[in-house]
């Protein structure tokens, strides 16, 4: 009920105006009005048809709920543009120095700019523009498309038009093309293939609509909304000729067929011959393709991770390919050039290469000598055995090779006597030089030995008053020691009381050997006996 502003009603008044709304709702009294004569519908809520105290509404009404606040300022007309108004004869006080015309001025013209202006020529007076000024709403400041003209989308059409017309025409040219030069060949054969290509022709000049094309297995499929869904649209592509996947096998315990998928894995007939079989599982296209391309990608990122290599098939899946595809090259060279290695060792029985006639016959022309022993005596090179190792290699100017001296625990090189294996060759200035630090490292040993057995005297030294050395000509003046013990007395006697101590302390960090000497005959001796007799 559309009611005014609120005002004071009593209990009765209350109630009758319950019984009255119960009444309207019912359809047993006639609907209320409002200021225009209006029904106002019963059944809207109170909270909606109540108008706000602050509008003052004297009768029941509905117009706060409606758009009460319109301003007829507002418009959605755009600008008339290169409209004119008024064409001048002359030149008019104030008009554009340049054209002429009143409505903008020299700076903002936008004709080209005269080398006499119309103000001093008074000749070719450029009408007056149309000026408006417009109080857009809040759509209208926001409307992309406000003042845009629909006639010039007919250049874009024609443009469209103009390119098909040229397509028709240059393919119209090739069909001549390809008929005259079929009339002009009498060969036979090549009639079946000139067909295909015009053929061809034909089909790319009809149209054929694309979407109609495609959409030959387009399914609407409800997934999650209310009912079940959003709605999508879900592409099917099997031919509806075919047989379904789950009518190939009716028994009961066969393959197993999914169907919120639409999958089957297991082969539905795997007793069947393989050569009639056209649909054998849907595992069989994880084993196939570029899905076994994809697992073993993911294989050899798994390896490699695990061999310290650091990259990750999900961070990095483009490094991840190219390092397989790195390591498949590799692999490949590898095994190349281990079965170039195999065949030149052992040789290759499929080849076509004849094999020698000694190895074939097992004899040859050449002449070998033997003792009545069975060993050679001519004939044929005594062949000695080969190593692994590199042999008769000779490094930094060496004349001899590594391990050819040995000395203390440790192989060398003869030639210069050093058992570093890296060193350069020093000749016999080495060897002397060797000897001769050899020799002077004993005379060194030696010597200390000789140290050792014999320890060294060593004088008592008497330390001097204040810790260091005594000297032989130490000679204390008495006057000077009479005065560093009163000093001493003195500096003492401040310590127990520091009220004696003045302000401004002098102090001389010179000592002494007097003054050394009074502090050490006065000091206190905490070891000694007699120190309660002393002073």
């Amino acid at each position: 009920m559309a009611t005014a502003s609120v005002s004071f009603k009593s209990r009765e008044d209350h109630r009758k105006q319950l019984e009255l709304e119960e009444a309207r709702k019912a359809g047993l009294a006639p609907a209320e009005l409002d200021e225009d004569g209006n029904e106002i519908n019963p059944h809207i809520p109170q909270y909606m048809s109540s108008a706000p105290w602050y509008l003052n509404a004297e009768k029941p009404s509905l117009k706060h709920q409606r758009k009460w606040k319109s301003d007829p300022n507002y418009t959605k007309a755009w600008y008339d543009r290169g409209a004119r108004l008024y064409q001048a004869n002359k030149y008019r006080k104030g008009a554009c120095q340049n054209c002429g015309a009143m409505t903008h001025d020299k700076k903002s013209c936008m004709e080209r700019p005269r080398n006499v202006g119309a103000k001093w020529t008074n000749m070719d007076i450029a009408p007056d523009e149309k000026v408006e000024s417009f109080e857009l709403d809040y759509d209208g400041k926001r409307d992309r498309w406000n003042g845009y003209d629909t006639s010039t989308y007919t250049r874009v059409i024609q443009d469209y038009e103009a390119r098909e017309e040229a397509r028709k025409k240059f393919l119209k040219e090739q069909q001549l093309k390809k008929l005259e030069e079929k009339d002009g060949e009498q060969d036979g054969d090549n009639a079946g293939s000139e067909e295909d290509e015009e053929d061809g022709l034909k089909i790319d000049e009809a149209k054929v609509d694309e979407s109609a094309q495609m959409d030959f297995a387009k399914v609407e499929k409800r997934v999650r909304t209310t009912g079940g869904g959003s709605t999508g649209t879900v592409r099917n592509l099997r031919i509806r000729e075919d047989t379904a996947k789950y009518l190939l096998n009716l028994d009961v315990n066969s393959a197993y067929y999914d169907p919120k998928t639409r999958s089957m894995r297991e082969d539905p007939m795997p007793d069947a011959d393989p050569n009639d079989k056209f649909y054998v599982g849907d595992n069989q296209n994880r084993l196939s393709g570029q899905a076994l391309e994809f697992k073993q990608l993911n294989v050899h990122a798994w390896e490699a991770f695990d061999r310290g290599q650091d990259f990750h098939m999900q961070a990095a899946p483009s490094q991840a390919e190219l390092l397989f595809k790195d390591f498949l090259v590799k692999k490949e060279k590898l095994k190349s050039e281990s079965k170039d290695k195999i065949m030149e060792k052992y040789g290759n029985a499929a080849s076509e290469e004849p094999i020698p006639r000694e190895l074939l016959l097992g004899q040859s022309e050449k002449e070998i000598e033997y003792d009545r022993t069975g060993r050679i005596i001519k004939g044929q090179d005594i062949a000695l055995p080969k190593s692994k190792y590199e042999e008769d290699v000779l490094i930094n100017n060496h004349t001899t090779v590594w391990g050819s001296w040995w000395k203390d625990h440790q192989w060398g090189y003869k030639c210069c006597k050093q058992t570093i294996k890296n060193s350069y060759c020093t000749g016999l200035a080495g060897i002397e030089a060797a000897e001769a630090s050899a020799d002077l490292m004993k005379a060194n040993m030696a010597r200390k030995e000789a140290a050792e057995e014999e320890p060294v005297r060593q004088e008592e030294k008497k330390l001097a008053t204040w810790g260091t050395d005594i000297p032989q000509d130490l000679v204390l003046d008495q006057k000077l020691l009479q005065e560093s013990l009163k000093k001493e007395s003195t500096r003492k006697k401040e310590e127990m009381d520091e009220r004696k101590r003045k302000y401004n302390v002098k102090w001389n960090d010179q000592v002494t050997a007097e003054d050394m000497e009074a502090y050490r005959m006065t000091r206190v001796r905490h070891d000694d006996p007699m120190r309660d007799f002393i002073n």
